[in-house]
């Protein structure tokens, strides 16, 4: 058994009482001042220094006979390829927001080497499960197929999500190649990323008991389609051959409960797969998103070790 990493949640606590009086001081106060000047102009050095991704929006990734034309922010990294690439998911319960949620993680990821594809998905209640699940199973088979000219190595392709975005890309990763309902007739072997990075993930819609987003995204209750439940739920479909997974999750989520990680992350340490969980500390579910500095940090650190290391250095 791979088993479960776990990552300790929590920063170094720091006694300051003592610098107090001397941070008052206005020799101390200019003193940092110009430290911060000289920080930021440092950075600005490196900004300009620093070749950016290009950058290419609005590109259509959905076939045309599909119900919706999907479009996408593409990023392609610096330097000769082949690129390992990443499929980004926002959130938004399914039925809202759109790809601009994910812009900072997807230039994060391609200044760190990684080609990246930025899609938006079909929403509920106009579209019901599985048809976003399909929507990113195009997408793969468009990364695939595009491979070539984008100078992508399609073996090395992750996905990232946050909350119903991760909730598609751990769906994505578990059902690729399985043969079950979930996998056809889009999916296939080929749409199966090599890791997955998902943060503030419902990973059982049964345990959701109100409110109106899942029945709307799943088009009934539980109670009308518990079998649906079952199958929109990531961790109904746990099994030895998963992708690797990191997990991120903020330990006072209300809205995504912190047990949807724990039961999840114990789930696939108990088939056997390779699973590592960051605990966000006092972090809800916005702020999980919002403060996912660490988190992030981790989560390059994950795609290096599965993807293997990008063109760029980390």
């Amino acid at each position: 058994m791979k088993g479960r990493q776990q990552i300790a949640a929590g920063g170094r606590a720091m006694r300051c009482n003592a610098l107090r009086s001397h941070i008052r001081s206005p020799v101390w106060l200019g003193i940092m001042l110009a430290c911060l000047v000289a920080m930021l102009s440092a950075c600005s050095s490196q900004q300009t220094t620093d070749a950016a991704p290009l950058v290419r929006t609005e590109v259509v990734f959905s076939p045309p006979e599909w119900p919706q034309t999907l479009r996408a922010d593409l990023y392609l990294p610096e330097g000769n390829g082949p690129h390992a690439a990443v499929l980004l998911v926002h959130g938004g319960g399914w039925a809202r927001r759109s790809r601009d949620d994910m812009s900072g993680i997807a230039e994060q990821l391609a200044e760190a080497g990684y080609a990246v594809l930025n899609i938006d998905y079909r929403f509920a209640p106009q579209y019901t499960f599985p048809a976003q699940l399909h929507d990113l199973q195009i997408a793969m088979h468009w990364l695939h197929d595009h491979a070539g000219e984008l100078d992508i190595d399609s073996a090395r392709t992750g996905a990232l999500g946050y909350s119903s975005g991760a909730h598609l890309v751990s769906l994505l990763g578990l059902v690729a190649g399985q043969g079950g309902e979930l996998d056809a007739p889009y999916g296939g072997a080929e749409t199966r990323p090599a890791a997955v990075v998902a943060g503030g993930t419902p990973t059982d819609l049964r345990k959701f008991r109100g409110g109106g987003l899942v029945p709307q995204f799943v088009g009934a209750t539980q109670s009308e389609a518990p079998h649906a439940y079952v199958a929109a739920s990531p961790v109904s479909h746990v099994h030895a051959d998963a992708p690797p997974f990191f997990l991120f999750h903020g330990s006072l989520d209300r809205t995504v409960p912190l047990d949807h990680a724990t039961d999840f992350v114990d789930a696939l340490a108990i088939s056997g797969g390779d699973v590592t969980f960051y605990e966000q500390p006092r972090r809800g579910h916005g702020t999980s998103f919002l403060l996912r500095g660490e988190a992030m940090d981790e989560a390059l650190t994950f795609f290096a070790q599965h993807l293997g290391a990008p063109s760029a250095t980390l």
